[in-house]
């Protein structure tokens, strides 16, 4: 089992630690609710340390990039960040990604831990031209501290006026803690926030200080438990529910990150096919009418026919109420249908609802 560079710092905090994709990481420190409120209501820092990098450089890496990935990275400045699906000639996903252009043959590309493996096997297997891809996970601790006050938390250890850094852009150089990091404003919970990526050894010294000079402003420490919820009230993607290799991006609805326009990349004519086809099935979020919480696999039926499953389920600590991911047929994807959720073999009413369940309006 693999461990971040954070791992005693987590069980001196008394985090529950449980396993994560072949790591041993946090569920919790002091409760799921309470992380998660704390994180809408003032501020949450969180050891993301497990996510993969992967570093692509050479002159041909722009090239290659469009070829391996679906959305468009052409015309995207320095300093940007661009989110992406990675497909297989089939159109299913084998991962969703962030990419970081530091120029035109430079990127880092940041990838799901479970998943970080396989993506550099598949990055390797279709390497074409000047390009050289490396795996520097090990050497990358990352950090996310997300909610309305991480700004302003974030701004007392750093010189560096961080209301420049705009929606999916990033810095490539600020000190932080007396550290050399990359720091960047993009967020997996729905509220403003940043990460910062820095040398693995130094990561320590910036947790303890984030957390000791935060503390009056209501930062806490979180776990995946919160990570999870939060995400998913903002109804963002998770890899392995809402994305998989059976689970093409036009399904999961991320088809303003598909770009059919581009002249080729894997996976392109299947999801045009796809497209002109029509979607026979969608993601679609749900409301419980009856009693009981979704689970992520169960079965979605309507009069006992079967039309699709929960991807992701959860109580919202936000909005009070049980609510769930879905894909199914298409035909049921309009709000206000009702279907059944099959919970322990009995089936209970829900109804389909507009997603995201939880929309903040932060500066962008």
């Amino acid at each position: 089992m693999k461990k971040t560079p954070l791992y005693d710092n987590h069980l001196a905090l008394n985090g529950k630690m449980i396993e994560f994709g072949g790591w041993l990481l946090p569920v919790e420190y002091t409760g799921i609710l309470e992380e998660h409120r704390q994180v809408r209501e003032a501020a949450g820092l969180f050891d993301v340390s497990h996510m993969g990098e992967i570093l692509v450089r050479g002159r041909d890496a722009g090239a290659f990039l469009q070829e391996l990935l679906t959305n468009d990275l052409s015309k995207a400045p320095d300093s940007k960040v661009i989110y992406s699906p990675m497909c297989y000639e089939n159109g299913g996903v084998v991962d969703d990604l962030l990419v970081y252009k530091y120029a035109d043959d430079h990127y880092l590309l940041v990838v799901n831990a479970a998943n970080t493996d396989k993506d550099f096997a598949w990055i390797k297997d279709h390497l074409s031209g000047h390009v050289e891809a490396v795996n520097v996970s090990d050497a990358w601790a990352q950090l996310a501290i997300q909610g309305p006050n991480a700004e302003k938390i974030l701004q007392e250890v750093t010189d560096f006026p961080l209301s420049d850094i705009r929606f999916y852009s990033f810095i490539p150089e600020v000190t932080v803690c007396g550290v050399q990091a990359m720091v960047s404003r993009t967020g997996y919970t729905g509220e403003d926030g940043f990460e910062l990526y820095l040398p693995a050894d130094k990561a320590p010294k910036v947790w303890e200080s984030l957390l000791e000079l935060g503390r009056a402003m209501g930062l806490v420490p979180v776990g995946l438990g919160a990570r999870d919820t939060l995400r998913f009230e903002a109804a963002l993607p998770l890899y392995g529910h809402e994305l998989s290799a059976e689970i093409t991006p036009l399904e999961a609805g991320l088809g303003a990150f598909v770009k059919l326009d581009k002249d080729s990349f894997i996976g392109k004519d299947a999801l045009l096919n796809q497209h002109n086809q029509g979607l026979k099935r969608r993601l679609a979020g749900f409301e419980m009418v009856g009693r009981g919480i979704p689970r992520s696999g169960y079965d979605i039926a309507d009069n006992g026919s079967r039309i699709g499953f929960v991807t992701s389920g959860s109580y919202s600590p936000s909005l009070g109420k049980n609510l769930g991911l879905a894909m199914m047929d298409s035909r049921y994807c309009q709000p206000g249908t009702e279907f059944d959720v099959i919970i322990r073999n009995k089936a209970v009413r829900a109804k389909v609802i507009e997603i995201p369940f939880y929309r903040k309006k932060y500066r962008k």
